[in-house]
């Protein structure tokens, strides 16, 4: 009999604790043997992992629940425009709204581009672009995110292939953890804040489904806030495609065991900041502060968990437009705002005062239009990324070894994802490849891959307890 998703799940279990064997090697066991402990410092602890620790206030006694605004006796609790009911994300809407004209101007035009998709991905590339960046029409996001990852077309023709995923009885030990993971995904939003809620129900729907999907990697507990923003957008279906989509074609490997393909990137974003931010880069490297330990968060999670939610939604925009030239990008702005200037370092003596700063970014030191447009006019590149790719991967198999994996391929965003699949369709109708633009590179080079090290992973106390200093271990053991 298929488990049902859980609606009264059992008290709050403590997350697992890292264990240090004699082998030097840091273990994270599945079990949780000790006894629950206080609620709230328990979900500070959760929050610790977004570097930001949310008001407490209002929670119920449970810890894990606020209520939805038709389960919450007494007042009605006030939502902001993006449908928090409190904590970092909440927004005060201070920021200026864009006025009706221009946001319904440019609707129209996104109902113009999704009437003649393939038109505009394949001639017009450079326009849907500009347009991502501008920001995509809030009431229009859902639809083009779908069509920008080509999530849509899988959706198409796979009928009812999410339902019969559904109907499998699913790997009891996915299940467990994604049930204990359901109430830490923005609890502090109204579709998610009622434990046993449809925003929880939908969730575990999405993240057991992909479990079944792709049984060969299982369940990253990074997975779980990409999904519920997606469904904060979209019903479950449609968030289920669109998340196959980021794990196979923009973000590869990375919710796979060991890890391998973040600490690969980890390298290469290092390599860009010693570019992009020379100061940054050496007050980093002065006190050993691996990008693993910092960077792993903002990266798995698409910074749904580390910006204003304003600046989420158009990191976002971008993305699914431009791939993960974006992620590097924003991070790479990030660090040269905490750390780019003399005055900043002064503040910053020791590896723990600069943990703090990058793991508590100030969010009014954030602003949405300033951020965009520093990270539009970073120069760089999708073949800067894959060139540095392949320096990096050179250098892991002259420290340790040949890759035992055969590597993947990582599309950067729309047009390669348009352009793979019309080559596909080309070569298996017999047809030319002739429609494709000569300019226009292939997806990049292989992604590297590791031996898988655990499947147990991504707990956000194995970034307190790694230590940077500890070179045997570094970042090929990081898999909470």
């Amino acid at each position: 009999m298929t488990p049902e998703p859980p609606c009264t799940p059992s008290k709050t279990e403590p997350p697992a604790v890292l264990v240090q064997e004699s082998s030097g090697s840091l273990v994270l066991p599945f079990a949780y043997s000790r006894p629950a402990p206080d609620t709230l410092s328990y979900l500070e602890s959760a929050s610790l992992m977004s570097g930001t620790l949310e008001s407490l206030s209002g929670l119920g006694e449970d810890g894990s629940s606020v209520g939805s605004d038709s389960e919450i006796n007494g007042p009605v609790r006030r939502t902001d425009k993006y449908g928090f009911l409190g904590g970092a994300q909440y927004n005060e809407g201070s920021e200026a709204e864009l006025a009706v004209a221009v946001a319904r101007q440019r609707e129209m035009k996104w109902l113009d581009m999704f009437r003649n998709w393939d038109k505009w991905a394949s001639r017009r590339f450079q326009k849907v672009k500009m347009r991502c960046r501008k920001g995509i029409p809030s009431s229009l996001r859902a639809k083009a995110w779908q069509l920008l990852s080509n999530s849509q077309e899988l959706l198409v023709s796979n009928p009812g292939k999410f339902d019969e995923l559904e109907q499998e009885q699913g790997d009891p030990k996915w299940l467990d953890i994604i049930e204990k993971d359901l109430h830490r995904q923005f609890p502090f939003h109204e579709m998610f804040a009622a434990r046993g809620g449809h925003g929880q129900q939908d969730l575990y729907r999405i993240l057991k489904a992909y479990t079944i999907y792709r049984p060969d990697e299982g369940y990253c507990q990074a997975q779980a806030p990409v999904a519920a923003v997606l469904l904060m957008h979209m019903p479950a279906e449609q968030a289920f495609w669109c998340l196959v989509q980021i794990c196979e074609k923009y973000l590869p490997g990375y919710y796979s065991a060991g890890l391998e393909a973040i600490q690969l990137d980890g390298e290469i974003f290092f390599s860009l900041l010693r570019r992009v931010c020379p100061m940054a880069y050496r007050h980093l490297k002065k006190f050993k502060i691996d990008p693993i330990l910092y960077m792993t968060e903002w990266f798995m999670c698409i910074f749904s968990r580390t910006l204003p939610w304003s600046c989420v939604l158009r990191v976002w925009d971008m993305f699914f437009c431009e791939g993960v030239k974006i992620v590097f990008r924003v991070g790479l702005v990030l660090l040269k705002q905490m750390l780019g200037s003399v005055d900043k370092l002064r503040e910053l003596q020791g590896m723990y005062e600069t943990m703090e700063r990058l793991r508590n970014i100030p969010p009014e030191n954030i602003m949405e239009e300033v951020l965009v447009q520093e990270v539009v006019s970073l120069s760089v590149t999708e073949a800067l990324i894959e060139r540095e790719c392949s320096i990096q991967v050179r250098k892991w198999r002259e420290s340790r070894g040949e890759l035992t994996h055969q590597p993947g391929r990582r599309l950067h965003g729309t047009r390669a994802i348009f352009e793979q699949k019309h080559r596909a369709a080309a070569i298996s109708s017999g047809g030319s490849l002739s429609f494709l633009s000569s300019h226009i590179p292939p997806p990049g080079p292989l992604r590297a891959t590791l031996p898988p090290l655990s499947r147990e992973r991504f707990q956000p106390e194995a970034i307190d307890a790694f230590n940077p200093q500890d070179s045997s271990r570094r970042c090929s053991n990081f898999h909470a």
